[in-house]
């Protein structure tokens, strides 16, 4: 759930989001008792390009922190995933600016973790087909099919994979019981059409190896 920019000019979203793995040919599910939803948008195809960046010793990485410069999508920019907080992670949004220099800004907030000089770790490359799950009250949940291209900078490896996400939308219920009774729902026909629960935490992390 994004909240808007403020007059700082960056904005702050809670991501409550779960990632499922698939294999290329896995079909999409057929979204059907899913509570609150009485509609599937059309999809929209978007070709994302991230650039993650950490310190020598991943200090970072170590602190359970990405910072990336992303391009393509509706919210391309500068982010900062922070820590996990239960069931949900914070992300710090900046615009993109005129060059791929650091914002000032960003600086300052990754300051809280480290002052050292960032270098490139990864690259990760994204054709992300989106569809927005809708109710009376608005978005109940995004769900994308990633196919992803990823390079671990560092370690000159690439890989490639196919991915699923469902994140809460704004219209998602806000108590822990409806939350746990929508991802179970969504869950059965994801599982049903051939998914499995993700085996690595976060794309990066898949990047390089974990």
């Amino acid at each position: 759930m994004t909240e808007a920019p403020d007059g700082s000019g960056h904005s702050r979203t809670v991501e409550v989001e779960r990632k499922y793995d698939v294999d290329a040919a896995t079909p999409l599910p057929q979204w059907q008792g899913i509570p609150g939803v009485d509609a599937v948008s059309d999809a929209e195809v978007r070709e994302l390009d991230a650039r993650y960046l950490d310190t020598a010793d991943a200090a970072l990485s170590r602190a359970g922190v990405a910072l990336r410069r992303r391009t393509g999508g509706p919210d391309a920019g500068w982010h900062i995933k922070g820590p996990r907080e239960g069931d949900g992670r914070l992300e710090i949004g900046w615009p993109l600016g005129d060059d791929e220099s650091i914002p000032d800004a960003v600086s300052e907030v990754l300051s809280r973790w480290t002052t050292e000089e960032l270098t490139p770790l990864a690259r990760i490359e994204n054709t992300r087909t989106a569809y927005l799950l809708t109710g009376p009250d608005g978005v109940v949940a995004e769900f994308v099919d990633d196919r992803v291209r990823a390079t671990d900078l560092r370690g000159g490896i690439e890989r490639e994979w196919r991915e699923w996400e469902l994140e809460l939308g704004p219209a998602a219920p806000a108590d822990e019981a409806g939350r746990a009774e929508l991802f179970a729902a969504a869950e059965r026909v994801i599982f049903a059409a051939g998914a499995r629960d993700a085996a690595s935490g976060s794309k990066l992390a898949r990047a390089l190896g974990y």
